[in-house]
């Protein structure tokens, strides 16, 4: 005999869920597009060609529903750089690491330009900024990680001299992670630059300046 309750159970399940990922698609859309506080519910209704009142069914505010998109970014970036980093860590220098980040970043982009516009439009916005922090520390962790792993490496160097080298690390993290952004930005405005010499510029920018800055170079500032 044949369960038609549990056929229909699994049906009504699976349109439940291919409707919720309906509702994302488009609140990504809108949300990349329009930035968080000019994108209301009715946007994200119209765009996914249902009532406000069948989204409300599903998330309970704007708030909610941008931090499940953000999530879903979040989750889904960090793990392609996790990927391409690990692939690279046995045999690849420090340079090759972040070679491996910039491309990340650049196939995201051309991939999901939705979520990339969220990205660079959220990312350092505290009132809602906090939904991709984990991104944030992420990257942080990431270049961090190809900042020190030879020096942490390193016997001749004392505690005192670890210490210093991570509170090095952690102020210029924000500045490599902000310039791959921005560069990778200007490259999606300027599409008749190839590609290849956008990613290039962006390793060498990271690179040379960090590599200058480790040989103990610096600028006088006046006092």
């Amino acid at each position: 005999m044949t369960n038609t309750t549990g056929d229909a159970g699994i049906r009504q399940r699976m349109t439940h869920a291919r409707r919720r990922e309906q509702l994302l698609a488009a609140a990504l859309g809108e949300f990349g597009r329009r930035g968080f506080h000019l994108t209301q519910m009715e946007h994200v209704a119209s765009a996914a060609g249902v009532s406000k009142a069948l989204l409300y069914q599903h998330f309970t505010s704007k708030e909610q529903l941008f931090a499940e998109v953000a999530g879903a970014i979040v989750t889904e970036l960090t793990e392609r750089m996790r990927q391409a980093v690990t692939a690279v860590a046995p045999k690849g220098s420090p340079v090759e690491g972040i070679r491996a980040m910039v491309r990340t970043l650049f196939d995201y982009a051309t991939a999901e330009p939705a979520g990339w516009a969220l990205v660079v439009r959220h990312l350092d916005k505290p009132e809602v900024g906090d939904d991709l922090r984990e991104l944030r520390d992420r990257l942080g962790e990431a270049f961090a990680d190809l900042l020190l792993r030879r020096r942490r490496a390193n016997p001749a160097l004392t505690p005192a001299q670890l210490a210093a080298n991570e509170r090095r690390a952690r102020l210029l993290v924000p500045l490599m992670y902000g310039s791959m952004l921005s560069m990778v930005s200007w490259w999606l405005e300027h599409p008749d630059t190839p590609r290849r010499k956008a990613e290039e510029m962006a390793v060498e920018f990271i690179w040379l300046g960090l590599d200058r800055l480790r040989s103990g170079e610096r600028v006088r500032f006046e006092d």
